[in-house]
């Protein structure tokens, strides 16, 4: 009678150290499509809140709103209250966000999918209820509250929003250019919130290190349109990226 040969142990095992190998091989690939998939997402996200902040524009004259640089309101994570109501940006704890709600109606658009890696320790942190704070993903350039659009040169060389764990820069250790240390972000590599700065430089991260991701961000300018900056220590950015009119 005529029998199958049955696989040996031996060859199992080479078929299994094969897969595994073939594994290795293609997980990176397969994390760095994922993570491109990301990038590409929170880009898209970005470009719809500069349609809204066109929008917003062409309504009230040009002017910028108010985002209650240097004060309480309008510098927290969230949208809405316990009763799900939206929060006005006068709240403390309100996500500059909600001033462009009725010209972009989902939140969602304000979040990244990068983000939520680090969403829970910001929520832990500011103490939020877990989730609330995906929906924050940007920071807006505190230093354009109430300026009038028309009085600026250049729309596409001044920051409007990007990629931050912040959701309101206003002081210069909180902004992309290189300060009087010859770096930026003192405040997140030296400072009290060092477990914050890989949220800065999220997307295509390559390094371990607290204060060196290798990644990069996402960033709205004001005509509009969206790059990608590649993690810097700031001394190729001018100030003028984030003070135009040289107000601070």
């Amino acid at each position: 009678m005529y029998r199958k040969k049955a696989f040996t142990l031996i060859e199992l095992l080479v078929v299994i150290a094969i897969i595994a190998l073939l594994l290795a091989i293609l997980m990176p690939a397969l994390q760095r499509v994922k993570e491109q998939a990301r990038e590409q997402v929170c880009r898209g996200n970005l470009k719809s809140v500069g349609l809204a902040i066109v929008m917003y524009l062409d309504d009230n004259e040009q002017t910028m709103p108010d985002f209650h640089t240097h004060s309480g309101p309008c510098n927290g994570h969230l949208w809405y209250n316990s009763s799900g109501r939206l929060l006005t940006a006068r709240d403390d704890r309100s996500y500059w966000g909600v001033i462009y709600h009725d010209y972009v109606k989902e939140p969602k658009l304000f979040g990244c999918p990068s983000f939520k890696n680090f969403s829970q320790m910001v929520a832990q942190e500011m103490l939020y209820t877990s989730g609330e704070v995906d929906n924050a993903a940007f920071s807006m350039n505190g230093w354009l509250t109430k300026e009038r659009a028309t009085s600026i040169l250049r729309h596409s060389e001044v920051v409007v929003a990007h990629d931050h764990m912040e959701p309101r820069i206003e002081n210069g250790n909180d902004m992309l250019y290189a300060n009087s240390s010859g770096r930026n972000f003192d405040h997140y590599r030296t400072g009290g919130r060092t477990n914050w700065y890989r949220g800065i430089f999220r997307h295509a991260i390559k390094n371990n290190s607290d204060t060196e991701t290798g990644g990069k961000l996402n960033c709205l300018w004001l005509d509009g349109h969206v790059t990608t900056i590649n993690e810097t220590l700031g001394t190729e950015i001018p100030k003028r990226y984030y003070d135009p009119l040289g107000k601070n």
